[in-house]
């Protein structure tokens, strides 16, 4: 899908052709460089149950792998915690960073796949801003995506889902997700 030559995902092609006008209008910006856009999507699964059974984070980073399309990074303790029977570099989840394309292509899935299958879903909240104009939420179940095979999962498994754009402020970065469909609940 992301092989061919001359493909562009939906939303790169989207925001070049409207989002950037439109946002370049609502905030006045005079130059184009001001205009916040996407810089990466960073996914994370914890894996709290990888103290008793290794094998748990190499089905999670296999699943993420799925879902991200890119190959998932093992994360590994950095310090010994006895409370948690947790010892240094023992392996305690998986991440993903996604830039380009595949960024594009994964927040168009985001939004249009795999938010929707959320039970009793009501929108994302509109206040998890960090201040600097990044996003983060979690999703309690990572079988929401059409890429995961329900009947293949041991343990449904959260995730956290952060949204790194270039804008400034808070304001500018939810006037970003919003034009790209981003379902806020406030």
């Amino acid at each position: 899908m992301l092989d061919s030559a001359n493909y562009t995902p939906r939303l790169k092609t989207l925001f070049k052709d409207t989002i950037r006008a439109a946002l370049k209008e609502e905030f006045s910006y005079k130059n184009d460089m001001q205009i916040p856009r996407l810089d990466k999507i960073v996914l994370n699964m914890g894996v709290g149950e990888a103290v008793k059974d290794t094998k748990k984070v190499k089905q999670a980073a296999e699943e993420l792998s799925l879902i991200a399309g890119q190959k998932a990074v093992v994360t590994h303790a950095k310090k010994s915690i006895a409370g948690f029977r947790v010892r240094e570099e023992m392996p305690l989840g998986c991440k993903v960073t996604l830039r380009g394309d595949r960024m594009y292509e994964f927040l168009d899935r985001l939004i249009t796949i795999a938010l929707p299958r959320v039970r009793d879903f009501r929108g994302v909240k509109g206040t998890s801003f960090d201040g600097r104009g990044n996003y983060a939420m979690g999703l309690k179940e990572h079988i929401v995506f059409p890429e995961i095979n329900f009947d293949k999962v041991d343990e449904v498994l959260g995730m956290d889902i952060i949204i790194c754009t270039t804008a400034a402020t808070d304001a500018e970065a939810k006037a970003l997700l919003k034009q790209f469909s981003m379902p806020f609940n406030s």
